[in-house]
């Protein structure tokens, strides 16, 4: 990817000081392949994350907070900015094709856990984004497990992580999450996890459709960018991860899509660049009128 010239943007938060002590899930996807296992042996998931906080150690206390800069971030922590200030770029754009102002999301970067407005938040769950605060939140360790566990290389893939989540902010200014988060107690689990593969799906079109104006907009795309992003996509799809945590594939599980499914959506946004393609089956929301 070609960012160098590309600004920080204004709206990320590092956190410090904070955290909880790391202990034997680790980061990122880990903690999906326990919540897996406990669908499988018929647990509450919530109940089994609790078990593993406690194994894992207490609360250290929480941390400083401050806006992120050169001088107090690393390159890895630099190219995150960089990424989110391309994403406001391209949704300042399509939101005013619409006749909508975009309100950019923040993103906090925090280190092994933090408090975000939809409660404690750990780096076994994986970057995330809170509709409660419009926040991202990201612990950068999980691109390295992107790269060791998963075999994903390469720049766009971590791209890829980010403008998925800002996908999630996307649909939560277009009204989409919050009719399929009322739709939740009128549901069965299967059928809310149809709803939820549907939502992220989209999150997948949305971060292909960024991709494309991006690249218009200043060139940030090199050859082997889009295949990366790809590999990621299919990385984490379900039934990948179903498989590995227990070598079943359950599709009535299925909360994300299957690998198959999120390179299909994210590719689609990329080569069609086009927000009234991205209907997985539960609208555009105010993007459709």
């Amino acid at each position: 990817m070609r960012l160098d010239d590309e600004q920080m943007s204004d709206n990320v938060e590092k956190e410090t000081g904070g955290g909880m002590k790391k202990g034997v899930i680790g980061g990122g996807i880990g903690a999906i392949f326990i919540l897996l296992v406990a669908l499988f042996l018929k647990q509450d998931p919530q109940t089994v994350m609790q078990a593993v906080q406690q194994v894992q150690g207490p609360d250290q206390g929480g941390g400083t907070t401050e806006q992120l800069t050169k001088a107090n971030s690393s390159p890895i922590e630099q190219f995150s900015a960089k990424v989110l200030h391309s994403t406001e770029d391209v949704w300042t754009d399509q939101f005013a094709k619409m006749g909508m102002t975009y309100e950019k999301p923040k993103m906090k970067l925090f280190t092994d856990a933090t408090v975000s407005g939809c409660g404690a938040a750990e780096a076994a769950m994986g970057p995330f984004y809170c509709p409660a605060d419009k926040k991202v939140y990201l612990d950068v360790s999980f691109f390295q497990e992107l790269e060791e566990r998963f075999r994903v290389q390469g720049d766009f893939a971590k791209a890829y992580v980010i403008a998925h989540e800002v996908g999630h902010h996307v649909q939560n200014l277009l009204g989409i999450s919050r009719k399929v988060q009322s739709m939740r107690s009128q549901l069965s689990e299967k059928e809310y996890n149809k709803l939820s593969v549907m939502l992220e799906l989209q999150a997948d079109f949305f971060a292909g459709l960024w991709a494309n104006h991006a690249d218009q907009m200043k060139k940030i795309l090199e050859a082997g960018d889009i295949q990366s992003g790809l590999n990621a996509a299919s990385a984490v799809g379900d039934d990948k991860l179903q498989q590995a945590a227990t070598g079943r594939i359950v599709p009535d599980a299925f909360t994300h899509g299957t690998a198959a499914q999120r390179m299909s959506w994210f590719k689609k946004g990329y080569e069609t660049g086009d927000i009234h393609q991205g209907d997985t089956g539960i609208g555009l929301g105010t993007a459709a009128n």
